[in-house]
């Protein structure tokens, strides 16, 4: 028999991924948010092509919106042209934009998108993180908690 093509396009799972983010802030709360995107935004992080790295999330008249998300322009054909970089409004019910929006004020922490994703129903989603900036000895220390957990994994396989 012959082997099935892997397609490359997502239908549940993590589109793009912020992994920097973990290393850069210390994160307290995660929440799920939704995503307003047109019909070519959505098939272009299908492909898994997004990019999370500079992006961040903040108010704009009273409501939540990612900004600085890179997702390119949708090359399987002539659709919709939208803005690679154009800020996306966050679906978020009133009590959990004031919950967020009260701590960013209160705490002086920033919002940090993790990931988006697809959910069981297909709709793109974005895991948001309350997270607190670290200085230079907090990501040295992190490094050498991770290089030890690695070294402890490699130790307790070897022993059997």
């Amino acid at each position: 028999m012959a082997e099935k093509k892997k397609n490359s396009l997502i239908s549940h799972g993590i589109a793009a991924q912020n992994r920097k983010a973990r290393f850069d802030y210390t994160i307290k709360d995660t929440t799920e948010a939704g995503l307003v995107l047109k019909g070519p935004e959505v098939k272009s992080l299908r492909h898994g092509r997004a990019t999370l790295t500079e992006a961040w999330a903040g108010e704009r008249e009273g409501e939540l919106f990612l900004f600085n998300c890179y997702i390119p322009e949708y090359q399987g054909g002539v659709l919709s042209r939208f803005e690679p970089r154009a800020p996306r409004k966050l679906l978020l019910k009133s009590k959990e934009i004031v919950r967020l929006l009260s701590a960013v004020a209160r705490q002086g922490v920033t919002l940090v998108p993790l990931d988006i994703h697809f959910n069981e129903r297909g709709l793109a989603k974005v895991t948001l993180g309350v997270g607190e900036g670290r200085n230079k000895a907090d990501k040295r220390h992190a490094i050498a908690d991770r290089d030890w957990a690695r070294d402890k994994q490699r130790l307790m396989r070897d022993k059997g």
